[in-house]
C-alpha cells in the first residue's frame, strides 16, 4: 500500500464514483444488464431522510484531491439467535490496476473493526460461486463458508405477485 492511502466514509460528493464502481464491479461479473440503480436513488439512499446502506471508500492521496480506488457497501441487519445486530456486506470492490496491494484487506478490516464498535455479533457477505481468487482471499481472513445454506431471493414480477397477495 503506498504511503498515501486511506479509507473514509463517502460524501454526496463521492456518489459519481461509487456508481461508476458499481457499474465496474458489475462489469467484472459479467452483470451489467442488472444495473438499475442510478445516482438519484443511491444518493437517497446513501445520506436521505432514512439512509439504507453506508458506503466506505479505498483512497490514494489525501484530501479534497484523493482518488478513490475501491469501495465496500454495507448495512445492519439483525440475528435472532444471536440477539445482536449484524453488518452486511453487499459489495466490495477495488479497481483491477490496485488489487494487490492490499487495499481489500484494509476495507475488510476497517469494516470488521466497525461492526465490533457498533457491537456486532457478525460480518457477513456473499461471494459467487466462480469467484476463486476472492474467496481464496476471504479464507486468509478467518472467513468460513457457509454452504448449507441456500440464498433465496423474491423480485421484479414475483416480488410483485407476493406483496399482492395481501389485498
Amino acid at each position: 500500500m503506498s504511503g498515501t492511502f486511506h479509507i473514509r466514509a463517502a460524501t454526496p460528493a463521492d456518489v459519481p464514483r461509487v456508481m461508476a464502481l458499481i457499474r465496474a464491479l458489475a462489469e467484472y461479473e459479467k452483470l451489467s444488464h442488472l444495473v438499475v440503480a442510478d445516482e438519484t436513488t443511491l444518493h437517497e439512499h446513501l445520506f436521505g431522510a432514512r439512509p439504507y446502506v453506508e458506503v466506505v471508500m479505498a483512497c490514494e492521496g489525501e484530501g479534497p484531491d484523493d482518488v478513490a480506488v475501491g469501495f465496500a457497501l454495507f448495512f445492519h441487519n439483525y440475528s435472532t439467535f444471536l440477539g445482536r445486530p449484524s453488518l452486511y456486506l453487499e459489495d466490495l470492490f477495488i479497481e483491477p490496476a490496485y488489487r494487490g496491494r492490499g487495499y481489500g484487506k484494509a476495507l475488510m478490516i476497517h469494516l470488521a473493526k466497525l461492526a465490533v464498535e457498533r457491537g456486532c455479533g457478525r460480518f457477513e457477505w456473499s461471494v459467487l460461486d466462480w469467484n476463486q481468487p476472492s474467496i481464496d482471499f476471504y479464507r486468509t481472513l478467518g472467513a468460513v463458508g457457509m454452504d448449507e445454506w441456500k440464498l433465496q431471493r423474491v423480485t421484479g414480477e414475483a416480488l410483485l405477485r407476493l406483496a399482492a397477495q395481501a389485498d
